[in-house]
């Protein structure tokens, strides 16, 4: 499979595209009871529930292809999808109705915020510029009572200034190899560009929270999760900031910090460019 830096054109796949339109789903969903976002032999996951829906809208087997895979336990507010489908199959409904269709088959937990159509041969995931992903961390004296299944406690004493000291390490294009899980990167590429890593307060239902945003262009598997792992070490004071560029320039996992729990994260959102905007309804 081509990777997002030797990704076919726009004009490529539409030549190959065996359907006459292609249409978009944004999808926000509640990781905790699913097994990952990718399909899995007997267990519970995101695309089995949007290709099982689709497949039962359309009487055909769906592919379904996103912007990014989820881990199990990984929330999404913008997660999208892409799909291919003839006019006859659809024949009688606007996108609202199919909208209103693929969240009354999809399970609990699963909400498609949009659909649209896109230009013939759009991927979600090959024509995304950068993707967004948000990280909680729970920061009051006690633990929260109503964001436990969202976000990471780790009380209220972290250096956030030493946190984004480290974080400066990691903005640019990089090997990240170090941040990613050792097996998915072995005979693949490993450098991806990071954009932003910000840290900003709010507070969720009256409990304080310190909110990690970090935007690249493509992430590798865990590498959200590792980065946040390693910064609350320095934020902590177990490290200091500039500990972030060695194990940066290790090119080994083992020389980052813990992979922060699944359960604070969240996909947040895609951008993608105007040759791939959704077509006028």
């Amino acid at each position: 499979m081509p990777s997002e830096l030797n990704r076919p054109s726009l004009a490529q796949r539409a030549g190959e595209c065996l359907r006459e339109r292609t249409f978009s789903c944004t999808v926000g969903y509640d990781g905790a009871p699913f097994a990952g976002f990718a399909k899995q032999p007997g267990q519970a996951t995101v695309q089995g529930e949007l290709e099982g829906a689709l497949a039962l809208l359309l009487r055909r087997p769906v592919d379904v292809v996103c912007a990014g895979r989820t881990d199990a336990g990984v929330h999404a507010r913008g997660q999208v999808v892409s799909f291919d489908a003839d006019t006859d199959e659809l024949r009688g409904r606007t996108l609202h109705s199919l909208r209103r269709s693929l969240n009354a088959l999809t399970a609990e937990g699963v909400v498609v915020r949009a659909v649209d159509e896109r230009p013939r041969g759009f991927s979600a995931r090959f024509d995304a510029q950068w993707r967004e992903y948000k990280y909680y961390l729970a920061c009051g004296d006690v633990p929260p009572v109503f964001t436990g299944h969202t976000s990471w406690y780790v009380g209220p004493n972290l250096d956030i200034a030493a946190m984004e000291r480290g974080a400066a390490h990691l903005i640019g294009e990089h090997d990240f190899k170090s941040f990613c899980m050792a097996a998915s990167a072995v005979g693949k590429p490993t450098c991806r560009n990071v954009s932003e890593i910000s840290i900003a307060s709010e507070e969720i239902l009256g409990e304080p929270h310190r909110v990690i945003t970090v935007r690249g262009n493509a992430f590798l598997h865990s590498m959200v999760r590792t980065i946040v792992g390693t910064l609350v070490m320095v934020g902590r004071g177990m490290r200091e900031p500039d500990w972030v560029a060695e194990v940066l320039a290790a090119r080994d996992r083992q020389a980052a910090g813990e992979n922060a729990p699944a359960a604070g994260l969240v996909f947040w959102s895609v951008h993608y460019g105007k040759e791939a905007a959704p077509l006028p309804a």
